[in-house]
């Protein structure tokens, strides 16, 4: 098979397109004919190294945790999918080798679902775990009918998902942080967009209007963001944070992604109801995910960046 591989940790250029040995199906695998792979931000964390003490990691090393494609096998004991399915999923395993840069993946069930009929590969690519962030989050400080939630870098790929996923759930208001150039943007997907920086808690204030807080905040960004978010809502038992783990001595919550079928079949769901799209920014060739990789360093990406196979 093609794949996009790596055998040092580095900047984009450590990875370079190769032919390897197709992956093995196992009895509980499902091999899939990719046709678009994700690329998020712990992609290139992956690359550079700096998750090498939360998971053991094996050269050549395939970077990638999203994918949708094509089902062309499946081992003995998986009995959810059948050749020819389309579908997309999560693909994060319990070591770092064999990612989703690839024209082949051996997918785990647990992490696979059924693409949306109304959605492109390329979208549902960019779907599985910015989406699963995004509602396990949520999910985690009760998001429902009447709350205001306040959701910190919404233009970005996991905050433009929790927008919507946050209007699906209930949620009377949601605000969020965003470049003025996307102001626009964070309004179509249906929030009141709020400018960051240091006047964040009073923008807030003056947005909400009341007690000038929000009954949660939802933190893609870490560092101040995460630091205001206590004098942003009403209990901190409601912040939770994705990037930055000190917001557990906050008395909040933090996540990290875990691949759940049902919990794709809700995406699923919610994109066929015509109430979640993911926005696509650029796609590039799979050999061209070095300069895919660039542009995500570059910070600054509208929704998802993604490659084609």
């Amino acid at each position: 098979m093609k794949a996009m591989a790596q055998d040092v940790f580095g900047d984009a250029d450590v990875m370079a397109l190769r032919e390897l040995p197709d992956p093995l199906v196992g009895p509980d695998r499902v091999l899939v004919e990719v046709r678009a792979a994700g690329v998020n931000p712990v992609d290139a964390a992956v690359r550079a190294g700096y998750l090498q003490g939360l998971l053991p990691h094996h050269f050549p090393l395939v970077p990638g945790w999203d994918v949708a494609g094509v089902v062309v096998s499946t081992g003995h004991a998986v009995t959810g999918f059948a050749p020819g399915d389309e579908v997309f999923g999560y693909q994060r395993q319990d070591h770092v080798r064999d990612g989703t840069y690839a024209s082949l993946v051996a997918a785990t069930e647990r992490g696979l679902a059924r693409k949306p009929a109304s959605m492109s590969f390329e979208e549902a690519a960019g779907l599985a775990l910015c989406g699963l962030t995004a509602l396990q989050s949520l999910r985690a400080v009760g998001v429902g009918p009447g709350d205001a939630v306040l959701v910190h870098a919404a233009a970005g790929g996991v905050g433009h998902l929790a927008v919507q996923i946050a209007r699906a759930l209930g949620a009377e208001r949601v605000l969020g942080t965003a470049s003025p150039r996307n102001h626009d943007f964070v309004r179509s997907l249906g929030a009141e967009p709020v400018a960051y920086g240091d006047a964040l808690v009073d923008n807030v204030a003056e947005a909400v209007g009341g007690d000038g807080r929000v009954d949660v905040a939802f933190d893609c960004v870490g560092g101040a963001a995460l630091g205001d978010s206590p004098a942003l809502v009403r209990d901190p038992a409601r912040i939770v944070s994705i990037v930055d783990d000190n917001v557990l001595g906050l008395g909040g919550r933090y996540v990290f992604a875990k691949p759940v079928a049902a919990d794709l079949e809700w995406l699923a769901a919610r994109v066929d109801e015509g109430v979640l799209r993911v926005e696509v920014q650029q796609t590039f060739p799979l050999a061209e995910a070095v300069d895919a990789h660039r542009l995500l360093d570059g910070g600054h990406v509208r929704g998802k960046v993604v490659l084609t196979v």
